[in-house]
């Protein structure tokens, strides 16, 4: 191990240099960014302090979090060592349990969080977390809630601060194809069918839909289910149904996985038919969007499904995307045509005492440490104090519009279940499920999985 508790495996390189030389955008050169941040972070002197990173980044987000690293070196003159792996999960765990921990660790799920907060293992965030979240991220009392975990005596608190998200909520399509058939992107739900319908009837096929990823295959039907979960019911079904306070086959869920159905099962909508969903890998799904002509009008991914797409594909030319719409008939609590949204995110947690590490994470309640990663690549926030202009590219502000449009986020729900659920029986119900057997079968099979646990 090394100093701090990271282990050299993970620990493969220091932050970067701490000079303004080194910094990818110079500090006041572009008016855009928040530098009044930057100079509020120079009243804490740091010099002589360092503290220790570990988060499941490697390769270019890792280098891109290190340039957001960078600035916070600067302003304090405190040194970070930022240590990525791939085995994160495992790693942490054992730092965890040999007293060696990072003092700030990055976890890429809330369940994890849980998990060490109930040993002891986590620091908890300071008491207007909560509070400060809901004033100034969109949907922020959601995102208090995935961080807000009991400890080891019980008590909930916010242990974590979330900081870069992702999101699955999307529709891509070909733009082309839907102004020369004269096609409006839908606003709701029932537009969604209702479109799907025209497309039938025009001998068009809507849907390309593919559930095979190796030993993983079924879970992008989890998504789906998920998306439908938060349209159908009040967010609290949701939770509920996660955390196993409701069972898996209560009609509530039979109905989102028929709901689901409704896309997969129905004649016409998908290519290749509902026999070809579980034989066709995610990766090779959307290839449908770009034939010509097209074996399909629209594919339901999330944001990092481009990476997928023929070379070449520009997005906002050869392919776009729109929000998954909720019902306009439902009323959950939520603005009408309002936004439930599913993702992911980041969050952070503090693993010391050390005070340069509570500096460091009140950091990243500033705009600035959000912005230099979102003028870069690969970051989406709910940060409602972010200027939008500084994203990217067009796409990534387009994401981070209906990240700040959302009415209440939701973090993947089978992620959030044991593995055996999660990573298990609900993928192969829903394999079951698009090959014919009935909803109220599947989740009758997935309880019993789930009962045997307990």
């Amino acid at each position: 191990m090394l100093a701090g508790g990271v282990s050299g495996g993970a620990m493969d390189a220091a932050a970067g240099g701490g000079a303004a030389g080194d910094l990818v955008f110079p500090p006041g050169a572009d008016p855009r960014f928040h530098w009044d941040d930057l100079a509020a972070l120079a009243d804490h002197d740091l010099s002589g302090q360092t503290i220790t990173i570990l988060s499941p980044w490697t390769g270019p987000d890792k280098a891109l979090v290190e340039s957001v690293i960078a600035y916070f070196e600067t302003a304090t003159g405190a040194r970070v060592l930022h240590g990525g792996s791939d085995s994160f999960e495992q790693q942490i765990l054992i730092d965890a349990e040999a007293g060696s921990p990072p003092d700030i660790a990055v976890f890429p799920q809330p369940g994890l969080v849980a998990d060490l907060a109930a040993k002891g293992h986590l620091r908890p965030m300071p008491a207007d977390t909560a509070d400060w979240l809901s004033a100034h991220y969109a949907a922020g009392d959601s995102w208090a809630g995935l961080a807000r975990h009991a400890g080891p005596d019980g008590v909930p608190r916010l242990y974590a601060f979330p900081y870069k998200a992702e999101l699955k909520s999307l529709v891509w399509y070909v733009p082309e194809n839907f102004a020369e058939a004269g096609l409006s992107l839908p606003r709701s739900q029932e537009d969604l069918l209702a479109l799907s319908d025209h497309l039938v009837r025009l001998g068009e096929t809507p849907w390309c839909i593919g559930l095979g990823s190796g030993g993983a295959t079924g879970w992008p039907a989890t998504d789906w289910v998920e998306e439908f979960m938060l349209r159908l019911y009040p967010p609290q079904v949701y939770d509920a149904w996660v955390s196993h306070a409701i069972p898996f086959d209560d009609p509530r869920v039979i109905a989102a996985i028929e709901a689901f159905g409704a896309f997969v099962r129905t004649p016409g909508y998908v290519a290749g038919g509902p026999a070809a969903v579980a034989a066709t890998d995610f990766r090779d799904s959307p290839a449908g969007l770009f034939t010509l002509p097209p074996r399909c009008w629209m594919h339901r991914q999330a944001s990092f499904i481009p990476t997928f797409f023929p070379p070449g594909t520009q997005i906002g030319r050869d392919v776009d995307f729109f929000y998954f719409p909720a019902y306009a008939d439902r009323d959950l609590g939520q603005p009408v045509l309002g936004q439930p949204v599913l993702g992911s995110g980041a969050f952070w947690a503090r693993m010391s005492d050390a005070p340069a590490a509570a500096v460091f994470l009140s950091f990243l309640r500033s705009p600035l440490a959000h912005e230099i990663w979102m003028a870069q690549s690969g970051f989406l926030t709910p940060h409602r104090g972010v200027n939008p202009d500084l994203y990217g590219d067009p796409t990534l502000r387009k994401m981070g519009a209906i990240l700040l449009g959302a009415s209440l986020f939701r973090f993947d729900g089978s992620d959030l279940m044991p593995g055996a659920i999660g990573a298990g029986a609900f993928w192969t119900g829903m394999l079951d499920y698009v090959a014919g057997a009935p909803a109220a079968q599947v989740a009758a099979q997935i309880q019993k999985t789930w009962d045997s646990l307990d």
